[in-house]
This record gives C-alpha cells, sequence and structure tokens, in this order.
C-alpha cells in the first residue's frame, strides 16, 4: 500500500486512478458491541463492511465516516480515527471501469444507543450480526478478520 501511494502521490485517493485508489470502511458496532452492521452490497452481491471511496478526501478516517453514515442511514457514529486493519482487493471492471484495486483503510466505529438503520440505494440489504452469525453468511475472510479484531 505504501508502494502504490510513493507510485502515486497526487491521485491515490482518487478514482481517476485507474489502475487502484484508497477506500475507507468501517466496521459499525451496535452500542453494546455486540453486532455488526453489514451491508449486502448491490454491485458485489456480497456481505460487506460499510465504507467506499473516498472521492479525493485524503482523511481517511473522514471518508470512513461519511461512507458509514450514507450507507447505514444513522447519525451520531462515533469512528475511532486510527485504523485497525488494511485489505487490498480487486474489483471487477463495470461498464467503462476497468478492473483495478481498492486499498482499503478500516476503522472501528460505534452506533449511538437505540440506532436503526435506514438501507440506501447502494445496498440490497442493511443486518446486524453477532460473530456466531457469520458460519455459512456470503463475505470473505477480510470481514471475518474485522469481527475477529473487533468482537471475538
Amino acid at each position: 500500500m505504501l508502494a502504490f501511494i510513493a507510485e502515486h502521490p497526487h491521485d491515490a485517493h482518487k478514482r481517476s486512478c485507474l489502475s487502484g485508489h484508497l477506500t475507507a470502511s468501517c466496521l459499525l458496532l451496535d452500542h453494546d458491541e455486540e453486532r455488526a452492521l453489514l451491508t449486502h452490497h448491490a454491485k458485489l452481491g456480497r456481505w460487506l463492511q460499510l465504507g467506499g471511496h473516498v472521492d479525493g478526501d485524503a482523511n481517511l478516517p473522514a471518508g470512513a465516516l461519511r461512507e458509514a453514515q450514507e450507507e447505514s442511514g444513522i447519525h451520531g457514529i462515533e469512528l475511532d480515527p486510527t485504523p485497525i486493519d488494511i485489505d487490498i482487493h480487486s474489483i471487477p471492471g463495470r461498464g467503462d471501469e476497468p478492473e483495478h484495486w481498492h486499498l482499503d483503510v478500516r476503522f472501528i466505529a460505534r452506533a449511538p444507543e437505540g440506532a436503526k438503520e435506514v438501507i440506501s440505494e447502494e445496498s440490497l440489504e442493511l443486518s446486524w450480526f453477532s460473530p456466531a452469525e457469520l458460519e455459512g453468511l456470503d463475505t470473505d475472510p477480510s470481514v471475518r478478520r474485522l469481527f475477529e479484531l473487533t468482537l471475538c
């Protein structure tokens, strides 16, 4: 990830960097820190943490918080600005956008007490999951790793 940033010092955080770009995400925990909110991602068709493109904003914690609020409909989220994980993964090409890399910096966030999620157009579904409920869920090892780092 550091080598990629060194190769793209002015646009690593922009979608216009077609080979790949930095993204930011977070695992949003409920107020009691027993479950995490996942999105059944509309484009990728699997259960993932909240997050995505930072839209040219190099402030990655702010980008993760913005994405969490937009995708969950929850306001008052508290995000710890210290990253807890990083992940580099390939995104399939779609339309005019070629296959490319997402270099994802991941954070932990907490929802306020009584938070109610509201589905956005980016999701097929939103749901809260405990670590035990991940079994059989269509997700990937990096999401399971986030649960291990925070809830197990």
